[in-house]
């Protein structure tokens, strides 16, 4: 089992790694073509700044001076060719690499069930698909030609400096040691680091998310300071990481440079040494030896930096394959054709976790096509049912919960996603037109768009503002009854076999709360249960049953009459709550 968790986690990250070069191999390739180029540039101009060197003090060279100013031409011919390539290559190849890692990313996440996915914590895909994707750009992708030109470059200066003096090459190796070793040591410190500032990252957007949402409650309870306070720590834990981070890469680079120094000075002294001595050394393989040691340095102090950075990138990488991972709930493949018997439920049972159960032994039907209202006192399990009808829980509870005589748990979650309509007290809306939020960004026909909103009751929001008119961020544009009916409109557009509503009158006044409730119960063809805290008499005379919580057990299921008739606990609430009316 294990083993199989594992092989999932390692393709969602091979496949997050490919999605950068999915149909982007091209511009990838011409990429490093003018990462290769540039390595060979950078060679060629040492070996023609050796060559000019010993034309100019009379030492007999292979080219003459005219031969060499137009090799010098076709060099920059070169060079210009190069930069034209990049120019095209390399924004082209980022732009495409991020978009489709990103939206892989996303749309991985879409594919979790919806129990599946409370349990997770969003502030880390946020940070994940914000601070994180941007370190994976700029200290992964972006790294890469360099890694390439480096790395040739390297190769070639050796192969040169071997050509020119055996003797002055392994000199050059052996003081190149120095900044490789140090680059080394200090490298293989990054990654770690980058991690926790990736963490560090999570909970600063998480800290930052509270705030935003719970913006009313803290002016409310004059909270200010304390929410500060909290917003500091996380901060502060956040760029002391950074600082750390910097304070690594600062001392990879200042100590390889550092070290570089030596190097050329020790190949420059070595090299006048040898000259100096009668060997065949010239003066401007001398040159040629110290400028080739740059393209040595350069590549022993940067690549352990660029590799380590790689890692790091790749960390952050397999962090988000595990989360994209996690909780993944796989359902069987039977397939609902819309709901036609109804809804049963036997000896249904269910806890958030092992100490405490929060349903206890529920058996119930509802029939297709009726309407619903389940009513209790506050932690009775209304909510909790509710969610269970529509997601199973994540497979937590025990008995068996049967639509059209087809066990939930073997039902696709697009089949259960398709034939079932949530809506929740706070109702979610893009920040798009009305039209949009119905139609949720697809197409249908004019007239069932019209006929949707005719029976959700907003044509009159329609005829005042227009199906264009903007809901603004998550709906602030609109008033909660006038959100309340997009999202029944939404419901009525996809044909929804089954509507459940929790408690969805809550945040209104009791004119809309009672108006909202009527156009449900007006709602014809479609099966509707109904989480309501509101025991108005008009109302719930309308159900065709109405179930009773109390504890997590169901205590009571009947009419509006003959519950109050019964004068057993409903009828208790009923008094009480229009008493306290």
């Amino acid at each position: 089992m294990k083993n199989n968790m594992n092989k999932g986690k390692n393709s969602i990250y091979k496949s997050l790694n490919g999605s950068f070069f999915y149909k982007n191999k091209t511009a990838f390739v011409f990429l490093n073509i003018s990462a290769l180029i540039t390595a060979f540039l950078n060679i060629a101009v040492s070996w023609l700044m050796q060559q000019l060197v010993d034309v100019a003090s009379g030492k007999n060279g292979l080219f003459t001076f005219r031969q060499l100013f137009w090799i010098v031409l076709v060099f920059f011919a070169v060079f210009i060719a190069v930069i034209i390539i990049k120019y095209f290559a390399w924004p082209g190849f980022m732009k495409k690499a991020m978009r489709q890692y990103k939206e892989f990313a996303f749309g991985e996440i879409t594919k979790k069930d919806i129990s599946s996915f409370r349990k997770e914590d969003t502030s880390l895909y946020l940070s994940a698909l914000t601070n994180d994707a941007v370190t994976v750009e700029t200290e992964y992708l972006e790294k890469i030609p360099d890694l390439i030109t480096h790395t040739v470059s390297f190769i070639l200066s050796i192969a040169l400096m071997l050509y020119y003096s055996p003797l002055l090459t392994l000199i050059a190796l052996a003081l190149t040691l120095l900044p490789l070793l140090s680059s080394v040591l200090t490298g293989s410190k990054a990654a770690p680091i980058q991690k926790k500032v990736s963490d560090c990252n999570n909970n600063f957007t998480a800290s930052l998310s509270d705030f935003l949402e719970g913006f009313f409650v803290v002016k409310s309870f004059k909270a200010e300071k304390e929410v500060i306070s909290l917003f500091a720590k996380t901060d502060t834990e956040l760029e002391n990481n950074k600082s750390k981070m910097r304070k690594i890469t600062h001392i990879i680079g200042s100590v390889g440079g550092m070290c570089g120094i030596v190097a050329q000075l020790g190949v420059f002294f070595s090299g006048a040494a040898i000259a100096l001595s009668g060997k065949a050394l010239t003066p401007g393989m001398v040159i040629v030896f110290v400028q080739l040691m740059n393209y040595m340095i350069a590549p022993v102090s940067t690549i352990p930096m660029l590799l380590a950075k790689k890692k790091a990138a790749n960390a952050l990488t397999r962090k988000l394959a595990a989360e994209l991972e996690k909780n993944r709930v796989e359902r069987a493949s039977e397939e609902l054709n819309g709901i036609n018997k109804g809804i049963r439920l036997e000896n249904v049972s269910f806890s958030y976790d092992d100490d405490k159960e929060i349903l206890h032994n529920i058996s119930l039907d509802f029939k297709a096509g009726k309407s619903y209202a389940i009513v209790g006192g506050s932690g009775s399990g209304k909510s909790t049912l509710l969610n269970l009808l529509h997601s199973g829980g994540g497979n937590r509870h025990s008995g068996r919960i049967l639509i059209d005589d087809i066990d939930l748990n073997t039902v696709s979650a697009k089949s259960l996603y398709e034939n079932i309509s949530v809506i929740g007290q706070n109702v979610f809306l893009f920040n798009s037109t009305i039209e949009d939020n119905i139609t949720m960004f697809k197409e249908f026909p004019a007239e069932k768009v019209n006929e949707a909103i005719a029976k959700a009751h907003l044509s009159k929001l329609i005829e005042e503002h227009g199906s264009n008119y903007s809901c603004g961020e998550n709906g602030k544009n609109l008033s909660g009854g006038e959100k309340q009916r997009i999202s029944i409109a939404r419901s009525l557009l996809r044909k929804s076999s089954l509507l459940l509503a929790d408690e969805i009158t809550a945040a209104l006044d009791a004119k809309t709360a009672f108006e909202v409730s009527n156009e449900i119960l007006d709602l014809e063809g479609i099966t509707r249960i109904v989480v309501t805290h509101a025991l108005d008499e008009a109302l719930l005379k309308r159900y065709d049953e109405i179930i009773v919580l109390k504890d997590g057990h169901v205590e009571e299921v009947g009419t509006f009459d003959n519950l109050i008739n019964n004068t057993g606990y409903f009828y208790a609430l009923y008094t009480v709550s229009n008493n306290a009316a």
